[in-house]
């Protein structure tokens, strides 16, 4: 039986949109496991709350995990631990140590969660909008991963800025006093 030209066209339609959407899926795990391997310098790992808005900007995907938040963030950071090709720098909202509980229940209890889970980590806290920013700019050239979580607290986002796992800044600082000396 052949399939009519406007069926096979909504159904082409209603995919093409709900891949631009971003997956709502389950597997998000699957989704980090299938994108580490891929990503590199530049490429951006982001564990959002659940009113995180869905960005339009063609190199950033939306997975809704419907887990907790911090489980999601300590699966992302051992995944790209494991990645020895890649290393994160974490930035997280500047305004998040100044949400107060009385506006935001269980802001407390979600912060002393976070400084454990990143203990080993050096977060840098930078305002929301300027991460908002770069996160669209990197969007426009490089695959941005966001992992919405269940969570309902304002401020929460955490940032991972991936940069290769086996070149530092400080190498690459010196190669390019090397290089600059050489001129």
């Amino acid at each position: 039986m052949k399939i009519p030209f406007f069926h096979r066209l909504v159904v082409l339609l209603v995919a093409t949109t709900c891949n631009s959407l971003g997956a709502a899926t389950a597997d998000w795990r699957g989704e980090l496991e299938r994108a580490l391997p891929l990503f590199g310098h530049r490429n951006w790992i982001v564990i959002v709350d659940s009113a995180y808005p869905l960005q339009n900007a063609t190199g950033i995907q939306v997975v809704a995990t419907s887990a907790d938040h911090l489980e999601v963030l300590q699966a992302v950071l051992t995944a790209v631990r494991a990645n020895k090709h890649v290393r994160s720098q974490i930035y997280l909202d500047a305004e998040l140590p100044f949400v107060p509980e009385k506006h935001a229940a269980g802001i407390e209890i979600y912060r002393a969660g976070l400084a454990a889970a990143l203990k080993n980590e050096k977060p840098v806290y930078i305002p929301h909008e300027q991460i908002i920013h770069r996160l669209k700019e990197a969007g426009g050239e490089f695959r941005v991963l966001i992992l919405k979580s269940n969570l309902t607290l304002p401020y929460s986002s955490v940032f991972l800025e991936l940069g290769c796992g086996y070149w530092t800044d400080q190498a690459e600082s010196d190669l390019r006093r090397i290089m600059g000396a050489a001129h």
